[in-house]
């Protein structure tokens, strides 16, 4: 039983199978109609979304198993039950959980009292569903991930930090343009760089110049 909590729960391996067998369902989705017969979801949201909700809630129903969404205002969790009491409850009844929460401890303290796989739905520190869609959207538009440039315009947060890691991962590189004093953390630039496959580098400027000789410009609000 794993987790997927961190980009990096994941090898390059493991990260370019899952980009290949999406690429595999998108284009033959009927055959993967019962993958996932009589699984059930839990969708734990500390923090409202749109596309995260209707893509994990779609997507379970699309492979035939089912989803049950999960607000603080429905579970004790949003009443002081601790976070670990209800990975430990809910797990007893669910599949698997997906946890939008706002601290990365919350996301941590859950998988560790979950027998269940915990998938990181978003917190403050990394989005790596969201990484993982954005490099399937690369491969698709452009072939290969791995010796392209992704640069990434907004500010250095958990996106940002998610699209370094998996981009180290798949020999991609990242280059985020962001306003001074929103830059993202050196601690997670030399993180990604000590990970990128050989080739990638991971990068940050605020010069918006920084967009010259990108494959693929990601603008945040």
């Amino acid at each position: 039983m794993r987790h997927f909590l961190h980009d990096f729960d994941l090898s390059a391996a493991e990260q370019s199978h899952i980009l290949d067998l999406a690429l595999k369902m998108k284009a033959a989705p009927d055959e993967f109609r019962q993958t996932l017969a009589g699984k059930v979801l839990g969708m734990i949201f500390m923090k409202s979304s749109t596309r995260t909700r209707v893509s994990f809630e779609a997507g379970m129903l699309q492979l035939g198993g089912s989803a049950i969404f999960l607000s603080s205002r429905d579970i004790q969790i949003g009443r002081g039950e601790p976070i670990s009491d209800t990975g430990n409850v809910l797990s007893r009844y669910l599949d698997v959980i997906m946890f939008r929460a706002f601290a990365h401890a919350d996301v941590q303290a859950l998988a560790a009292a979950s027998s269940v796989p915990v998938i990181n739905g978003l917190d403050d520190y990394l989005h790596p569903c969201q990484a993982l869609a954005d490099l399937l959207t690369i491969k698709e538009h452009k072939g290969d991930v791995a010796g392209k440039q992704l640069v990434y315009v907004g500010d250095g947060n958990n996106v940002a930090n998610s699209l370094y890691f998996a981009g180290a991962l798949a020999g991609l590189s990242v280059r985020v343009v962001a306003p001074k004093g929103y830059l993202p953390q050196d601690k997670v630039l030399e993180e990604a760089n000590a990970a990128a496959a050989s080739g990638a580098c991971m990068e940050a400027t605020s010069d918006l110049a920084g967009i010259e000789g990108a494959d693929v410009v990601y603008a945040d609000v």
